[in-house]
């Protein structure tokens, strides 16, 4: 029996992959999410609209088309103005209710997985660290390194479905797979494999619960059944010392991680450097090709220059020398004439000579 609807104009556009209930006064007040990118919170008391909605756009631009969709949701009451949001692009997004705009709630993004996150949900005993299932492993983060996981489990064969932490032992998670498998890790114990590993059926398992005091676990596979197994007492009960160990082996890994960063950081602006220091080059040396062509045109065009200068001063020098040649008096050109007549008269005799051999040429 429904006893009240959402209206369809205000609701959600895609399946709704998580609910989750708020602990507050009235005790009437839950969030959930969907695929279609929104996350909106609700007063049961009036579901004609949600009272709150944010879209899940991570380049905060706050467009519908832009966000990614949400298939996990996680929620710690101790932290009660935080939560964070697993999507089908393998991005968990961390976020602040309290906020002022949609945009601003979007604190930061974890990217580890290459494929939907199924699972997500912080450690019960470290807040800041958390546990998300996708693709084919299991990953656990801290808040503190956003880059990268802190410890993740071997790639497995069948993709895993699901995952939880105990609730009593802060080192235990357990995961399901496609293969019908149940995995429970204990990374005090070993962080390659698991713990214990359990053929719970064949078809492939969706879901598991925990029991609040650890000691029963419960699966449900794809045909629709849920099957319930009893926990050893040694993956039950708290060990010796086991939160302080749990506490140094993520503090000492979320160290590692940060190392890690700071160099590949490094390593980047590095080969930014060498990459910006090419560029200089290839401008430089551009810029000295140019230099170049434009000293050789400038020389070019002076010697033009010079040239035609030269040419110029000839034309007119040549010119000048024309104009200023004195012209033939007559006396002159009868004395030419004389000249010629005179040299005619020898030329006669030389050739009267040459014919007439001792012959003498009369006067």
């Amino acid at each position: 029996m429904v006893a009240e609807l959402s209206t369809i104009e205000f609701s959600h556009r895609d399946p709704v992959y998580g609910t989750i209930w708020l602990q507050s006064k009235t005790g009437t007040e839950c969030f959930s999410a969907s695929t279609d990118g929104q996350v909106m919170w609700w007063d049961i008391r009036k579901l004609s609209e949600p009272t709150e909605v944010v879209i899940m756009d991570i380049t905060k631009k706050e467009q519908l088309d832009n966000a990614l969709g949400a298939i996990s949701l996680e929620f710690e009451a101790t932290l009660p103005t935080k939560f964070m949001v697993g999507t089908e692009q393998g991005v968990v997004i961390s976020c602040n209710r309290k906020a002022k705009t949609s945009a601003e709630k979007i604190v930061c993004t974890f990217s580890g997985h290459h494929g939907p996150v199924y699972a997500l949900q912080r450690n019960p005993f470290y807040p800041k660290n958390f546990l998300t299932v996708g693709d084919w492993t299991a990953r656990i983060w801290s808040e503190d390194s956003r880059e990268s996981s802190i410890m993740w489990t071997k790639y497995h064969m069948a993709y895993l479905t699901d995952g939880a932490w105990s609730p009593v032992r802060p080192a235990v998670f357990f995961t399901t797979k496609m293969d019908g498998t149940l995995d429970i890790w204990d990374f005090v114990f070993k962080q390659c494999d698991p713990a214990l590993s359990l053929k719970v059926c064949d078809e492939a398992l969706f879901c598991l619960r925990v029991q609040d005091n650890g000691c029963f676990v419960a699966c449900g596979s794809q045909l629709g059944t849920t099957t319930l197994l009893e926990v050893s007492s040694g993956l039950c009960t708290l060990q010796r010392n086991e939160k302080n160990i749990a506490s140094s082996i993520f503090e000492r890994e979320t160290r590692r991680e940060k190392i890690l960063e700071a160099r590949h950081r490094e390593m980047r602006l590095k080969e930014k450097g060498k990459s910006d220091g090419k560029e200089e080059e290839l401008r430089e040396e551009e810029t000295a090709v140019d230099l170049e062509e434009l000293v050789g045109k400038a020389e070019e065009e002076f010697f033009d220059i010079i040239l035609s200068e030269l040419k110029k001063k000839e034309a007119e020098a040549l010119r000048k020398s024309k104009l200023q040649q004195p012209s033939l008096k007559p006396e002159d050109e009868a004395e030419g004439e004389e000249e010629m007549e005179a040299d005619d008269l020898v030329e006669r005799e030389d050739q009267a000579e040459e014919e007439g051999g001792s012959e003498e040429t009369p006067a």
